[in-house]
C-alpha cells in the first residue's frame, strides 16, 4: 500500500512562520511536522510514499531525499499551482493500484489509528471530536457511513471532524475527474468524496484516538509539549559541573551546557549550541541547532528554531521564534494578560491563556525591547532599544 502525503501548501495562516518555508517542515520537537507523520506511517507498516509538493518544494525533497534514512521509499509529485487536494490526488492516479492512504501533511496521527484504517476495504475518512469546528471540515454520519461532508463553515453543523487522513479506492478517480471548483477555488477531496456519497457509494468513517491540528503558529506550542512528552533522554553533547537536569533532557551533539544552568525536561537542545552559564530553561521547550542561550535567560514551553542567539537577561514564555533571531539583553516577552483572559491574536481567539509571541526569522531586537502578548512580527523587523511591540507587525519594520 501507498501513502500519498498531500504537501504542497504554504499554509498562509502559519505566516509568518511560512514566508520562507512550507508548513510542513515547520519543527515541533526539532523535528518537521511531516517527520513525525512519516515516522507513524511507517510504524503502521507502510514503506511507499508520494509526496505531493509545491510551495518551496525544494526544502522537502533536500531534507527527506529518496526516504532512505527512515527505510522507506519516497516518490515526489510537484504541483505548481495549488488548485487543491482532488488536484493533487488527479496528478498521481497513475502511480496507485489497489487501495492508498491520503494524508494531509500538516497533522499528526498516531500509528495505531493509521494501521486500523489501512486495514479497511472501503473508502473511509478518520474522524474526530473537537470543542471548536469553525474553520474546519466537518461530517454528518447515520449508523456506519458519512452521509454529508462539509467544508470551513463558520457556522458548523456538526462538531465531528475530518481529521485529513483517508483510505480510498481507485473508484475515487471518477468521482475526482467531476469535482468542480468549490467556493474557495479549489478543487477538493471533499467534494469528490460528497459525489460519491450521492452517488450511493459507502463512505465510511473510523474514529482515531491521537490528532494533532496545526492550522496557526500558536498550535505548534501544544503539539511540541505533546510530543516532547515521549521523548527518551539523550546527551551527546557536555554538561558542566554544577549543571542541574531534572526530567528528561535531549542534548544534541556538539552542544556545551555550562555551569549553573537549571534544566527541566521534557526538554530539546540540537546539535551546536551554546547553553548558559546560569540560565533556566523549563518544560515543554525545544531549541534548535546552532543556538546560543546566555546567562540569566529563561525560556518556557517555546520553541527556538535553529541560529537563534538569545544571550542575556532575556525572558521567553510560550512563544515560537523564527531562525536567525538576535534579541538584545534584557529583551523581554510578555506571556500573560493582566486580566488573566484568553489571548486575542490579529483579531483570532487563541484559547489560550498564555500566549508569548510569533517571531518570523531574522528578528532582532535592541537592549531593554518589550513585546507584549499575542504579537505576530514578521520576518527581519527591528525593535529598538526600549520600544514596545504590540499586534501585528510587518516584515522589515523597524519600531523605536
Amino acid at each position: 500500500m501507498k501513502a500519498v502525503v498531500l504537501a504542497a501548501g504554504e499554509g498562509s495562516r502559519m505566516r509568518p512562520l511560512t514566508y520562507t518555508r512550507p508548513k510542513v517542515v515547520l519543527p515541533i520537537a526539532n523535528k518537521p511536522i511531516l517527520e513525525h507523520l512519516l515516522t507513524e506511517v511507517t510504524q503502521a507498516g507502510i514503506r511507499e510514499f508520494i509526496l505531493v509538493v509545491g510551495y518551496r518544494d525544494e526544502q522537502v525533497r533536500r531534507y527527506f531525499g529518496d526516504g532512505a534514512r527512515w527505510g522507506v521509499k519516497i516518490d515526489y509529485c510537484l504541483q505548481r499551482r495549488q488548485l487543491g487536494t482532488a488536484d493533487a490526488l488527479r496528478m498521481v492516479e497513475s502511480q496507485l493500484k489497489g487501495n492508498f492512504l491520503v494524508i494531509n501533511g500538516d497533522i499528526v496521527a498516531g500509528w495505531q489509528d493509521i494501521g486500523r484504517l489501512a486495514s479497511r476495504s472501503d473508502n473511509t475518512i478518520s474522524i474526530t471530536p473537537v470543542d471548536d469546528a469553525r474553520g474546519m471540515g466537518v461530517v454528518e454520519t447515520d449508523g456506519d457511513r458519512v452521509v454529508r461532508i462539509y467544508e470551513k463553515m463558520a457556522q458548523p453543523p456538526s462538531r465531528t471532524a475530518n481529521a485529513g487522513l483517508y483510505l480510498l479506492t481507485t473508484d475515487i478517480f471518477d468521482a475526482v475527474s467531476r469535482t468542480e471548483r468549490s467556493p474557495r477555488g479549489e478543487y477538493e477531496i471533499t467534494d469528490s468524496l460528497q459525489l460519491m456519497i450521492d452517488m450511493d457509494y459507502n463512505i465510511g468513517y473510523q474514529p482515531i484516538s491521537h490528532w494533532l491540528d496545526l492550522s496557526y503558529p500558536w498550535d505548534l506550542l501544544s503539539a511540541n509539549e505533546s510530543l516532547l512528552a515521549g521523548l527518551k533522554p539523550e546527551n551527546l553533547g557536555k554538561v558542566e559541573e554544577n549543571v542541574i537536569i531534572k526530567g528528561t533532557v535531549v542534548i544534541g551533539e556538539n552542544t556545551v551546557v555550562r555551569s549553573g544552568s537549571y534544566l527541566v525536561g521534557p526538554v530539546v537542545i540540537g546539535a551546536g549550541c551554546d547553553i548558559g552559564p546560569n540560565c533556566y530553561i523549563r518544560p515543554a521547550t525545544a531549541i534548535g541547532d546552532g543556538c546560543r542561550i546566555g546567562a540569566a535567560v529563561e525560556i518556557k514551553n517555546s520553541i527556538i528554531m535553529k541560529n537563534c542567539k538569545v544571550p542575556h537577561h532575556n525572558y521567553i514564555g510560550d512563544s515560537v521564534i523564527g531562525e536567525d533571531c538576535n534579541l538584545g539583553s534584557g529583551t523581554k516577552i510578555a506571556n500573560l494578560r493582566l486580566d488573566k483572559k484568553d489571548i486575542i491574536v490579529a483579531g483570532i481567539a487563541s484559547q489560550r491563556r498564555k500566549l508569548g509571541a510569533i517571531l518570523g526569522d531574522g528578528v532582532e531586537t535592541g537592549i531593554n525591547a518589550s513585546i507584549n502578548v499575542g504579537t505576530i512580527i514578521g520576518n527581519n523587523a527591528f525593535i529598538g532599544p526600549g520600544a514596545v511591540a504590540s499586534g501585528v507587525i510587518a516584515p522589515n519594520s523597524r519600531i523605536f
